[in-house]
């Protein structure tokens, strides 16, 4: 019997072949980035200094991302429910014409997102290999894009092969940063807690306008399998980076590819890297094939695969001329769009429609999730401005306007989530009463 990958448009209906251990795979695998360690010093240092305590440290990493892994995975849930994209998912609160604000942000990031991974990838081929980068960079954005075509199939083939040597690689990598004496030289300081947190939650997070792309083909349950299996990947890479940043000296670990460059520095390093690298490539490829289904939101009968090789030649040469450091900045400032939607979502979802969305082409606009996913947003940006060139500057300027200067006990990414959940609930009650 032959294998069914996913259809070509979303008129053609939908195919229901991920197992649990499929989607815990993908996940686990999707948490385990070349990126996270480099990430990992935003937690440790979360004010720029290094008086920040490494407990504290270890503590804003757990809560961050079983809070981002729990609201990935109800997400996730929603999408084996309903068997249709994320973005298809948006017509219940927007309706299908207002789905389109939310479609065009997640095209953005993912397009964003596939040109940083491609980037990331390149380079750490380069390093074990060498050769021009822009060969490296090319064949990159060449395999992610194959890959993008036979996305369910590729994720099969990922849990048989490649991320049982991905556990292997993540286990000698422990031994090896562990073997050059882990010494805590921390301050005592709690101080920038919660600006930690909300950078745990933010990789999960990034994730949900996602979700729903692979969860729909699942025949069975998501939740756990999708929350499990990202908390355990992205878990161990960043620990995996708060014991290298104090244990492997030399290399700038905080630069986005000194990791790999540390790696290269062990015996056997080059083989874990290669491993790494190949695991790399479905952060690519996931971006590359999210991006074509967002955009089939707009029309449901565009051809995937077409689409999937214009994605990857976009991402390509956008990868050949970002500076991806700054780029990162912005692609951060878009992800703080979806953690209040996600609060609009799974509330509306789980408390307010229960389940009764209306996905259809003729599904209408609902403006009061909307305000409240609105008035999340503002919340998340005044309590943290975030570093985007310009984008910062007005966040904090309406900082100044208002007078508002936030607390050190304030966490953006709950926050905003709490208040676009209950703004939901309230602006929903308040309609049932006035109705006759």
């Amino acid at each position: 019997m032959s294998f069914t990958d996913a259809p070509i448009s979303l008129s053609e209906g939908n195919t229901r072949t991920l197992s649990s251990g499929d989607q815990f795979s993908l996940w686990s695998s999707l948490g385990i980035t070349l990126t996270i360690p480099a990430a990992a010093i935003f937690i440790q240092q979360p004010l720029g200094t290094s008086n920040f305590a490494f407990t504290a440290a270890l503590c804003a990493l757990a809560l961050g991302l079983v809070l981002g892994s729990a609201v990935l995975g109800g997400v996730a849930k929603i999408g084996a429910i309903t068997g249709v994209p994320s973005m298809v998912m948006m017509r219940g609160i927007f309706g299908r014409r207002g789905s389109y604000v939310p479609t065009f942000f997640n095209i953005a990031q993912c397009v964003g997102w596939s040109a940083v991974e491609i980037l990331v990838i390149g380079h750490a081929g380069q390093k074990v290999v060498g050769g021009p980068l822009t060969a490296w960079l090319i064949g990159s954005g060449v395999v992610s894009t194959l890959l993008a075509l036979r996305p369910l199939r590729f994720i099969k083939v990922l849990r048989k092969y490649i991320l049982w040597a991905v556990i292997l690689t993540t286990i000698y990598l422990f031994i090896e940063v562990l073997s050059q004496g882990v010494e805590i030289k921390s301050g005592q300081s709690w101080s920038g807690y919660w600006l930690a947190v909300d950078i745990a939650v933010a990789l999960p997070i990034s994730w949900a306008p996602l979700v729903a792309d692979y969860s729909r083909h699942a025949k069975q349950g998501s939740f756990l399998a999708t929350f499990t299996g990202y908390l355990t990947g992205a878990g161990t890479f960043f620990l995996l980076g708060l014991l290298a940043l104090v244990s492997l000296t030399g290399e700038n670990l905080a630069d986005v590819y000194g990791f790999s460059q540390a790696i290269l520095l062990l015996p056997f390093g080059a083989l874990a890297l290669v491993i790494l690298i190949i695991d790399e490539v479905d952060e690519a490829f996931a971006n590359i094939y999210s991006t074509v289904i967002s955009l089939q939101n707009f029309n449901d009968s565009w051809n995937r695969k077409k689409m999937a090789v214009l994605i990857g030649i976009i991402a390509t040469v956008f990868a050949l001329s970002i500076d991806v450091v700054g780029y990162e900045s912005f692609l951060f400032a878009i992800g703080a769009i979806f953690v209040p939607l996600c609060g609009v979502i799974l509330t509306d979802w789980f408390f307010i429609s229960k389940g009764k969305w209306d996905l259809s082409h003729s599904s209408r606009w609902r403006p009061s999730l909307t305000l409240s996913w609105a008035l999340g947003f503002i919340t998340y940006q005044l309590i943290n401005p975030g570093y985007a060139t310009g984008w910062s500057t007005l966040w904090r300027n309406i900082q100044s306007l208002i007078h508002f200067t936030p607390a050190t006990w304030m966490s953006a990414s709950i926050i905003s989530f709490l208040v676009s959940a209950i703004t939901s609930l309230l602006f929903n009650s308040r309609s049932k009463i006035l109705k006759p």
